[in-house]
């Protein structure tokens, strides 16, 4: 195409998908759903890949995000439900205004948020307490922005930089990291970023950003209770964050018992989030259901009703992952890959920048973490003295950079909190490239003094 080399000419297409997506949600008001699915048939056209691939190629997609995330969405959210009608999320609410005033509430969100995101991924800690963030938003008076994005970047910091989660695992095996340093390094450089991308950035951008809620959520997640007393707040904790301790007792049994050991092996089980998420709505029958004196069917037609606003939110994010699926297939992510290594910079810059170009074109942090790490692996043993377990977090620290519409996160967010693409933008796509920049400006500092 125009005499370019084939690098380019992926990275042009991939360019022209991108913005044709954009165009027909925003200029022709085409539904996401169907606007993804076009758009990832265009895309495959354009770089000729052949036609039974293309549909494949979006299926796989389509079908490898949900596998998860649609499973994980509809357990969270009736767990979210359950704690609404119950009161529980009312009395968390009630709790963290009472604990940090309605001025600071956006700082326990963060903290909140920062202890949940350590074993939970992204979407799972999301759907866990998004509630919260309408909840508190409501009883503190204050914008859903200003208590939104701390959780955000929270749950996005740890997801991107700290093990168990699966792409900087990844990358600690590509680069023969510590697992115990790159967690330790991971905590000194992650909670600096996430009080800057957070409760700061926050509290800037909800002054020029202001979001009115979707009724359906806000009467489904942040409605007076239906109960005639709260629960405890001890045991809406224990009920909440009963996947969190699960899965942080697998992590921990998964460290200090060897592979194959029948404790490991039903710890790894039990621990799986969605077997974990799948035990706290369980007791949550009970201790935000039966317990507060609700019947069966009330507890039933509860569930019936918290998966009916989340149907567009599952098939878009689905969509989203069938857009990225195809940009990797095309071979866009590997393109730019390659491009990047050219550049003669540090390996930390190095792997900060082919995990962001990576992230830019497929929309998958993960994705971007595995393929960074195997791209600048090889260039590791040619310099010799650089920090493995920086280079773990520095390719984190890339794979989170300007998440925008091929992102299944970037519809995550966009429908939940009811935004327009370009409030998106300048809220979560904004946020998610200040965690990368100054992430990766504490990693350098953090190399020179190490």
């Amino acid at each position: 195409m125009f005499g370019l080399s084939p690098e380019a000419t992926l990275l042009l297409n991939a360019f022209i998908a991108v913005v044709v997506l954009i165009l027909m949600i925003t200029r022709m008001r085409i539904h996401p759903f169907i606007a993804l699915i076009i758009t990832s048939g265009f895309l495959g056209l354009i770089c000729k890949m052949p036609l039974p691939q293309i549909v494949k190629s979006f299926q796989d997609g389509f079908g490898g995000v949900l596998g998860f995330v649609g499973i994980v969405l509809g357990l969270g959210t009736m767990l979210g439900k359950m704690m609404a009608e119950s009161g529980g999320a009312d009395q968390i609410a009630q709790t963290l205004v009472r604990a940090f005033g309605k001025e600071k509430v956006h700082w326990a969100m963060m903290l909140g948020a920062f202890l949940v995101g350590i074993p939970l991924f992204f979407e799972i800690g999301f759907v866990l307490l998004v509630p919260l963030v309408f909840i508190v938003a409501r009883r503190a008076g204050v914008s859903m922005i200003k208590v939104g994005i701390p959780m955000l970047a929270s749950l996005s910091v740890m997801h991107g930089l700290v093990p168990p989660h699966p792409g900087p695992l990844l990358a600690i095996g590509v680069f023969g990291a510590d697992i115990g340093k790159t967690i330790f390094y991971g905590f000194i450089v992650g909670f600096p970023t996430v009080v800057i991308a957070g409760p700061m950035f926050g509290s800037f951008i909800a002054k020029h950003v202001l979001v009115t809620p979707s009724e359906d959520l806000v009467n489904q997640l942040a409605h007076q209770s239906s109960s005639k007393e709260l629960p405890g707040f001890g045991i809406t904790l224990v009920t909440v964050l009963l996947p969190v301790f699960l899965m942080l007792l697998k992590t921990s049994v998964d460290i200090n018992l060897p592979d194959g050991h029948h404790i490991r092996v039903l710890m790894d089980f039990i621990g799986n989030p969605i077997v974990a998420l799948l035990a706290a709505v369980l007791l949550s029958i009970y201790t935000f259901g039966i317990a507060r004196g609700f019947t069966r069917q009330q507890v039933l037609r509860f569930f019936d009703q918290s998966l009916a606003p989340t149907a567009a939110i599952v098939l878009i994010i689905g969509a989203g992952g069938g857009f990225k699926q195809m940009l990797v297939n095309s071979g866009v992510g590997t393109a730019i890959g390659q491009m990047a290594v050219h550049a003669q910079i540090s390996p930390l810059l190095l792997a900060w920048l082919v995990a962001g170009v990576i992230r830019i074109a497929t929309g998958s942090a993960t994705v971007a973490t595995i393929t960074g790490a195997g791209i600048v692996a090889p260039l590791v043993t040619l310099i010799p003295g650089t920090n493995r377990e920086l280079l773990v977090l520095a390719t984190g620290a890339g794979s989170l950079i300007f998440s925008h519409v091929n992102d299944a996160g970037f519809w995550l967010v966009k429908e939940y909190f009811n935004m327009s693409i370009s409030e998106t933008f300048k809220t979560w796509t904004a946020m998610e490239t200040i965690i990368s920049v100054v992430a990766i400006i504490f990693i350098m500092l953090l190399n020179a003094v190490i």
